[in-house]
């Protein structure tokens, strides 16, 4: 290669090189400090586009302009009311002031740790300030059943008993949340640090009560089923009572009906036979005295009774009869 060829191609080489170390893109999510021997240079580059500095000598640290999450580690914390909890929170923050960020933090990841320093205390010093109710929930709303208890003083209309005592909640957990942001805001303020909110994620019992808190819950379920089917065995009987009931008025109105027909169709009957037995008396006795014989001189029966008596007429006037008949055979 001849030696001016080999000298443009260095010079090119050379200029690529002092473009490519000079020029950087900021984007929309980032935000740039320029440092030279460590100190700042300018201000912060926090436009989108193409920028330049100086190759080799000015260095850029980026840092994100958007919102951040925090995720803080659970931890065992007892509640105002002795009881023993694990809270589990997060936060959202982000970068307000690179050059401070910078000089006081330098990274996210020291950020974060920062974060942990300043948020777990704000948790725990709120936590331990509210009995367990007020971290869990965040108004009165009353339940669909009264089974906790939690103030045994706030009771309805003033009078004692398990039946009426109701939730009672002084500040709840948007106020616990609002307290521990209030209490961390400013101590990160100084690191560039805009801490934008903090939730509690999780509550949980420890292990040590989770037992006993699932056995209690058992019960008073198990109370409640108990009562529902107390209630439901009370409905029953009541319905039963009432379909017997029904069912014996039922049953008595149409045996009255049956009645009644029945003697209707007895009294018809029985006038009907009179007024057949009426046209001959005699043989309507006559008959009726027949039909009994067989019942009453059937088997094994022995009756005495006397020749005058009116039962045995007809088979007096039989053996008359019949002997008149004898006579005149001879």
């Amino acid at each position: 290669m001849k030696p001016k060829s080999a000298f443009l191609v260095f010079t090119s080489i050379a200029i690529i090189v002092l473009i490519y170390g000079s020029a950087y893109t900021v984007s929309e999510t980032d935000q740039v400090v320029v440092t030279q021997f460590g100190r700042l240079v300018g201000k912060p580059v926090t436009t989108p586009g193409l920028n330049w500095k100086v190759p080799f000598i000015q260095q850029t640290t980026f840092f994100p302009k958007n919102i951040l999450s925090w995720d803080g580690d659970p931890g065992q914390i007892p509640t105002l009311d002795k009881t023993y909890i694990w809270v589990d929170t997060f936060a959202l923050w982000k970068i307000t002031e690179p050059v401070t960020f910078f000089q006081t933090v330098g990274d996210v990841q020291r950020a974060l740790g920062r974060l942990d320093d300043i948020i777990d205390p704000a948790v725990r010093n709120h936590i331990t300030s509210y009995s367990l109710i007020e971290s869990v929930r965040r108004t009165n709303r009353e339940l669909f059943y009264d089974t906790l208890v939690v103030d045994a003083d706030a009771t309805k209309d003033g009078k004692e008993g398990e039946d009426q005592r109701v939730l009672f909640i002084k500040d709840g957990r948007e106020k616990i949340t609002e307290g521990i942001l209030k209490q961390a805001k400013p101590k990160l303020s100084k690191f560039g640090i805009e801490l934008i909110d903090v939730k509690i994620k999780r509550i949980n019992y420890v292990e040590q009560v989770r037992k006993s808190v699932y056995g209690r819950m058992i019960a008073e379920r198990k109370q409640i089923a108990e009562k529902f089917r107390s209630e439901g065995k009370g409905s029953a009987q009541e319905i039963s009572g009432d379909k017997e009931r029904d069912l014996k008025g039922i049953t008595s109105k149409a045996y009255k009906r049956s009645q009644e027909i029945k003697g209707k169709a007895d009294a018809k009957a029985t006038k009907i036979y009179a007024d057949a037995y009426n046209i001959d008396p005699d043989f309507y006795s006559f008959t009726k005295t027949m039909s009994l014989y067989p019942k009453t001189l059937a088997g094994k029966s022995t009756l005495v009774l006397s020749t005058k008596s009116e039962f045995l007429k007809y088979l007096k006037g039989f053996s008359e009869e019949v002997q008149v008949a004898k006579d005149k055979q001879q």
